[in-house]
């Protein structure tokens, strides 16, 4: 069945007979952007696979992750999101897919293959497809999932990152100008201009110093380079500060733009419950929470905003609550999330899910805590957890190894004696350097051990744990995003 280009009209979405369209789905984390906490690895992606090379030698390792993306992701999973009522999949990409860090400018058709296999897919289901750029050359920010390993972004300060990045996108104008499926490019994911070293967490609104005209003109330069190819499908253009900050932002400069920000709540994580109290991240305080605070935390984020003034549409790109916190306050996660959703469809938002599949933390779909996987890594999953490597999952108590970290941390702001330096971040930033990036790196030799040993049908047997079938459904959850997506 043929599918409509969506054009944007005002600050609706529409289909070529101008009926309204709401794009309500979730982002597939992991697949074609691999991270920690979703995956079960250590570390960054390129790393990861730069030590599966020297370990398993390069056909093995090539093997291993090519199964990963197939069991990972397919059919079966497109046609369960259908079930839910989904009309999008947002599709993050590492541009190490499609393009050597060796060989600039010339593009990996194996990556593409992937793209062109879920495209036809979700053709065939009648879902939308958004495509999106989550690495990019150079890092657009100092996290791990831009697949930094390094905690430094250079994207924004040198000119030969930037030409790799607008030559990517011509790329996929160039292929998918003819494709209706394709909803749209989603940019870049949560890119950070203020913070290029790292120097402060991400999160510290005061502290961060928004540098506004090198994000206007690089996403100047891109829409025109891809309009010059492809003027029908939307671009979706996320806010700085990891998709937060909107004020400095040009007004829309091209036809079908759509605004993207990410909404992430101390509601959905915890701990505390919903309503209540919940105590903030990698704070001592608490705040009260229920569906007054979300809908003003809502109405006063600067995306909410920026679309209400131009009157275009806003896209939340994502958000969502964990599960892998104390039992007794699973319910509350799950009304926490309930109501978040509830807000977006009040004020015609439309959103996409973080995430869609993972090992046990916010998937709608997770690998069966009995699978060989799972099973297989248990050991390495109890020292990760020791370690505190993966940053997303610093809710968790920490364990004797951040305490000490944090004991140095604060023994370096007292000696620094400077009262701009906050002991709280302090700590969150070295914590980071330390844990997150080097021991994530470290700990990799402990992850790929596992798979040393195995041949490709064993490896093949073991990654089969991430296929739909073999996995668990989170029936809360989908309960939830089915009733929101199902609705008129």
């Amino acid at each position: 069945m043929t599918m409509d280009y969506l054009q944007v009209r005002g600050n609706q979405i529409v289909d070529s007979a101008g009926k309204t369209v709401r794009l309500r789905g979730a982002s597939v984390g992991g697949w074609m952007n691999m991270e920690d906490f979703i995956n079960g690895h250590s570390g960054s992606e390129h790393m990861l696979r730069i030590t599966m090379g020297e370990a398993l030698g390069e056909r093995r390792a090539t093997f291993f992750f090519e199964r990963l993306l197939a069991h990972f992701f397919n059919a079966s999973d497109i046609h369960f999101m259908k079930t839910l009522g989904f009309s999008v999949i947002r599709l993050p990409l590492n541009y190490r897919h499609f393009e050597n860090d060796d060989n600039p400018f010339h593009y990996v058709e194996q990556g593409f293959h992937q793209i062109d296999t879920v495209l036809d897919w979700c053709e065939r289901e009648q879902i939308y497809v958004i495509l999106d750029l989550h690495a990019v050359q150079g890092w657009q920010n100092v996290h791990w999932h831009s697949d930094n390993n390094a905690r430094q972004s250079l994207f924004w300060d040198h000119l030969q990152f930037q030409d790799r990045f607008v030559g990517l996108w011509e790329e996929f104008a160039r292929r998918y100008k003819n494709r209706a499926v394709v909803a749209g490019f989603n940019l870049m994911n949560e890119p950070c201009v203020g913070n290029p070293h790292g120097d402060f967490p991400w999160n510290i609104r005061d502290k961060y110093n928004p540098n506004w005209s090198k994000i206007n003109k690089v996403y100047r330069r891109v829409v025109s380079a891809i309009r010059a190819i492809d003027t029908k499908h939307i671009i979706f253009v996320e806010g700085d500060n990891y998709s937060r900050l909107f004020d400095g932002l040009d007004e829309p400069f091209s036809e079908n733009m759509v605004y993207s920000s990410h909404n992430y709540t101390p509601a959905g994580f915890g701990p505390g419950r919903y309503p209540g109290y919940i105590k903030l991240r990698n704070r001592e305080e608490e705040e009260f929470w229920d569906i007054n605070k979300q809908e003003d935390e809502f109405f006063l984020h600067q995306g909410t905003q920026f679309c209400q003034r131009y009157n275009v549409p806003l896209w939340v790109g994502e958000f969502g609550s964990v599960y892998n916190g104390p039992r007794n306050e699973l319910a509350d996660r799950f009304r926490a999330l309930k109501d978040q959703i509830g807000i977006y469809e009040k004020f015609g938002a439309h959103w996409t899910l973080w995430t869609y599949k993972d090992v046990g933390i916010m998937g709608l779909v997770t690998v069966n805590p009995e699978s060989e996987y799972i099973q297989r890594l248990a050991e390495f999953f109890k020292t990760k957890y020791e370690m505190n490597t993966d940053d997303w999952m610093t809710w968790i108590t920490p364990g004797d190894l951040k305490n000490n970290i944090h004991s140095v941390s604060d023994k370096m702001v007292q000696s620094v004696a400077d009262l701009d330096v906050e002991a709280n971040d302090n700590r969150q930033t070295l914590s980071q350097l330390v844990l997150a990036n080097y021991s994530g790196a470290l700990l990799q030799r402990k992850f790929v051990r596992v798979f040393k040993g195995l041949n490709e049908v064993d490896i093949d047997r073991v990654l089969s744990s991430f296929s739909f079938e073999k996995c668990v459904v989170n029936d809360q959850l989908t309960e939830v995003v089915r009733q929101a997506a199902i609705s008129p």
